[in-house]
């Protein structure tokens, strides 16, 4: 069990959805019209469903979009384990199939990033074309993840007691107080147990493994200034599957459409249209 607080998802514009998926209770936030294409956005390791209102709103002009609360964030179930890409992606495709989407394109970030790629490797039958964003390249000897376990736990503390947006600036210090204050509320959601052990698998699960084994149409986008996908990193990822399109965002570290969202739509939304007309050709 967990003593996460339960915000109220009042003032949202996305309409509250609970399914069954997996042998857990999982949130989403949904938008845009039934008859779209498809969009489930999986977020990253701290960043609930409404931290991505912003990017979700946008594209329901054009899309159906789906934005997950992934298992220990937000509103959905906090099992004490299950935190490993293998039962990530399960969760994914299990709410894929509890939502009844048929090869939904899927547009992960950072933890989320490394969950649509081992879903496309492990369920391949599951999701449609990918968008993988700014995944950390972390694992078995290569260099840690930027941000430590400590910072990550000390923030949901810090969240837990009632912190503002000036709380949450030295974090984001970029970041309007818009996102601040929804980032401090929503963050008070995130299960210290499930955020400290999915950090310490960023280490010991190679995305490499499951990035190798995609086949179908992928996406990677990354941050000129990521510390999570370096230059070095970005090359390494086309070598390693040179039929995935691979583009940089200039003026944007890891947290890309915070940085710099013009930047993000300008990269996502040519490719999101060319992967729609692809899905609709072949279906």
């Amino acid at each position: 069990m967990s003593d996460r607080p339960v915000p109220s998802t009042e003032g949202l514009l996305g309409k509250s959805r609970f399914v069954q998926a997996n042998g857990l209770r999982h949130h989403l936030l949904e938008y845009g019209p039934k008859d779209a294409t498809p969009v489930l956005i999986l977020p990253g390791i701290t960043s609930p469903a409404p931290t991505w209102e912003f990017v979700a709103r946008e594209l329901a002009d054009d899309y159906r979009v789906f934005t997950a609360d992934i298992r220990g964030r937000g509103l959905s179930d906090t099992p004490p384990s299950g935190y490993t890409l293998p039962d990530y992606a399960a969760d994914a495709a299990g709410v894929i199939e509890a939502l009844g989407l048929d090869r939904p394109i899927v547009l992960g970030h950072s933890m989320g990033a490394r969950i649509a790629t081992a879903l496309g490797a492990l369920h391949p039958d599951s999701a449609g074309a990918l968008v993988i964003v700014d995944p950390p390249l972390t694992g078995p000897g290569r260099p840690p993840y930027s941000i430590s376990e400590e910072t990550f736990v000390t923030s949901i503390r810090q969240a837990r007691a009632g912190a503002t947006a000036e709380d949450m600036r030295p974090y984001f210090p970029t970041w309007d107080d818009e996102h601040l204050e929804l980032r401090a509320k929503w963050l008070a959601t995130c299960d210290e147990n499930a955020v400290a052990q999915t950090h310490r698998l960023f280490h010991t699960e190679d995305f490499f493994e499951y990035w190798r084994r995609l086949s179908g149409p992928v996406v990677f986008i990354y941050g000129e200034q990521s510390p999570a996908v370096t230059a070095e990193g970005a090359e390494e990822v086309a070598e390693a599957l040179p039929t995935a399109a691979i583009i940089k965002v200039p003026d944007a570290g890891h947290m890309i459409p915070w940085d710099n969202l013009d930047g993000f739509f300008a990269a996502v939304k040519p490719e999101l249209a060319r992967l729609a007309a692809e899905r609709a050709t072949a279906s």
